[in-house]
């Protein structure tokens, strides 16, 4: 059996045309990372039309070294324009910018080079370990299990969404209801048509994911104004002394564990996983009054956090069908597009697949880490590129792609509006990643739920009888109850508090 793995490992590593789209990957997500207002859901967005024409590793291989790449990329604003262009690189701005504009921005960058490379290969190694483990779990999962991980997947996005847990849970259901538009798979009935026939084939969700994360984005952006921040000009020195890179080892693999671990929970994301390892530092240190004014520190540990996140974030992907992320969910839909469906049977049935996901992951570091050090200076020269280009090129691209999933002009028009609904949402503070969540994970919990139903002769008891459903199914429910119950626990604390402070005096 392992044998067979390394046999498709080393088949991939000698494929030249993989290696190239790796490398292709790697430099375009670093450009589109660094630009200023192109997260890395939004490259992969814009880009995933790109692949339609590829087989299933191609397309992989080079949709991971664009997201792997992206999350360094978005530190190289942070540091020269103190605008983090990923949201995993909003805490590095806090160091980053302030070496920078000390004259120590070549430092700044390749420190967190190496800590996102050092980080990522960590995220590898977690991915490598701890993937076989849960499939061999997930392998006896049947239709109530995947059902109730399905709602658990759900939930745990809603919680973790910025603002309102609410607000999360009706954006999902929202996706939900956007993955039974159509003809019922089972009955032939049409559903939320409208009576329309541009829904009667349903929601495709690649002009979803286009429309909420990219056209949506460039609506935001033309309205915040396209005012930039004067970027820094004089880069330095690149690498910085040994004894000071060695002296960030521990930064960078705590940092490196934490986002892995991290990464691997569905829905927590980057953004908890920086902040965390950030905070963890500055306690941690010597001298934290040297956060926030340039302290290295503070750049190692949550890039190395952030990079570490990929491999944490594919591990539910793969194992479960998933989505750790949004950029996860993107790549998921990549790989629905090509009929692979991710979970524990891919790793029984596709081992060639598999196995291109973990090289597709080294390469990208790989060749992120050799671009990062011999094109820095010439990538750092597209900061200065007017805004208004930037968002007509994205503009096109987001039609573009939107059409070409399958020549249909109903598709740009399902982009166009989910481009206004991401960007209402957005103004509304709603989150929009769950939306595009419920649409992937709609149909699976549907057809699990049916199936389940049907076994048990329509008992929903089948659904809290057996042990890992009854557990995911409790988690979800403790995760929806706890913000609205949490007030009120505060709120006892603080009087049995007050309450012996007084009995005391």
């Amino acid at each position: 059996m392992y044998g067979d793995f390394l046999g498709h490992l080393t088949g991939v590593l000698g494929t030249p045309e993989l290696i190239a789209l790796s490398a292709i990957g790697a430099i375009l997500g670093i450009v589109l990372g660094c630009l200023p207002g192109i997260s890395s859901t939004m490259s992969l967005a814009i880009l995933l039309p790109v692949t339609y024409a590829m087989a299933p590793e191609a397309a992989i291989v080079f949709l991971i070294g664009v997201f792997s790449a992206s999350v360094y990329g978005g530190s190289i604003s942070a540091i020269l324009l103190n605008i983090p262009g990923t949201p995993g690189a909003i805490v590095t701005q806090l160091d980053g910018y302030p070496m920078a504009r000390s004259g120590r921005a070549g430092e700044a960058l390749t420190i967190a080079l190496f800590s996102s490379t050092l980080g990522g290969i960590v995220g590898l190694l977690v991915l490598m370990l701890i993937a076989p483990l849960i499939v061999a779990g997930a392998m006896q999962f049947r239709s109530p299990e995947f059902a109730a991980a399905t709602v658990f997947g759900l939930t745990m996005l809603a919680y973790a969404s910025p603002g309102s847990t609410f607000k999360g849970l009706m954006a999902g259901l929202v996706g939900l209801v956007c993955g039974m538009v159509g003809f019922d798979t089972v009955t032939d009935t049409p559903r939320f048509t409208f009576g329309t026939t541009l829904l009667e084939s349903g929601i495709d969700l690649v002009p979803l994911t286009v429309g909420i994360f990219g056209l949506a984005e460039v609506m935001r952006t033309i309205e915040l104004g396209s005012a930039k921040t004067a970027a820094v000009e004089r880069i330095g020195r690149l690498i910085p002394p040994w004894r000071s890179l060695l002296g960030l080892w521990g930064s960078i693999g705590r940092g490196s564990i934490l986002g892995a671990v991290v990464g691997a929970i569905p829905a927590a994301g980057s953004a908890i996983a920086v902040a965390v390892s950030y905070t963890q530092e500055q306690r941690l240190s010597r001298h934290p009054e040297r956060f926030g004014k340039g302290a290295p520190e503070g750049i190692a540990a949550p890039e190395a956090s952030n990079n570490a996140c990929v491999g944490g974030a594919l591990v539910p992907m793969m194992t479960l069908g998933i989505p750790g992320d949004s950029m996860t969910a993107i790549l998921m839909a990549s790989l629905l597009i090509h009929g692979l469906r991710p979970g524990p049977m891919l790793f029984a049935d596709r081992p060639d697949f598999v196995a291109a996901v973990y090289v597709a992951l080294f390469l990208a570091l790989i060749f992120t880490l050799i671009f990062g050090l011999v094109f820095i200076r010439q990538i750092v020269r597209l900061l200065q590129l007017p805004p208004n280009i930037l968002l007509v090129i994205v503009t096109l691209l987001c039609f573009v792609g939107a059409f070409a999933i399958r020549n249909n002009v109903d598709d740009v028009i399902v982009m166009v509006a989910f481009g206004v609904i991401g960007f209402i949402m957005t103004r509304l503070k709603i989150p929009i990643a769950p939306l595009a969540f419920g649409l992937i994970l709609g149909p699976i919990l549907e057809e699990n739920l049916r199936r389940a139903l049907i076994v048990s002769d329509g008992s929903w008891l089948v659904f809290v009888e057996r042990p890992i459903s009854a557990t995911l199914l409790a988690i979800s429910l403790l995760a929806v109850l706890y913000p609205m119950i949490s007030p009120s626990l505060r709120k006892g604390l603080k009087v049995g508090r007050a309450k012996r402070l007084n009995d005391v005096e």
